[in-house]
């Protein structure tokens, strides 16, 4: 399972876990909560260079239509195909199974990030 704690989050309800370079991201548990049944995901193709800030992705579900941010600038290394083909894998396993894209982070971590006491707090507020 994996520890909430270590990872980073945005004020849009996205989590970042960065290791060697790559940053794995997905929506939160809250995010995923409040869009309702997530039935489609859209990501950026493969070698997408991504500018921080900017939007690269669509998750629709039955109460709305959300937007994927890219919380760092980057390019593209992987998508979750398996979240494309079960889009429901972003609500039963934010964290997991439904992380959405991995990303060669460009030029360090973004600016703004949160840890989890901040995005807890953020969420809470």
């Amino acid at each position: 399972m994996t520890d909430l704690n270590e990872l980073t989050y945005t004020e849009e309800h996205e989590w970042l876990a960065i290791a060697d370079g790559v940053a794995t991201i997905g929506i939160t548990d809250f995010a995923a909560e409040k869009l309702g049944d997530v039935v489609f995901v859209e990501l950026p193709a493969v070698g997408t260079e991504l500018t921080a800030g900017s939007v690269v992705g669509e998750i629709e579900s039955t109460k709305s239509v959300g937007e994927l941010f890219a919380p760092v600038a980057g390019t593209v290394v992987e998508i979750n195909d398996a979240a494309v083909d079960d889009p429901s894998l972003v609500n039963a396993a934010p964290f997991e199974g439904g992380w959405l894209i991995k990303v060669s982070v460009a030029d360090g971590v973004a600016d703004g990030l949160l840890d989890r006491a901040a995005y807890v707090a953020l969420t809470e507020g």
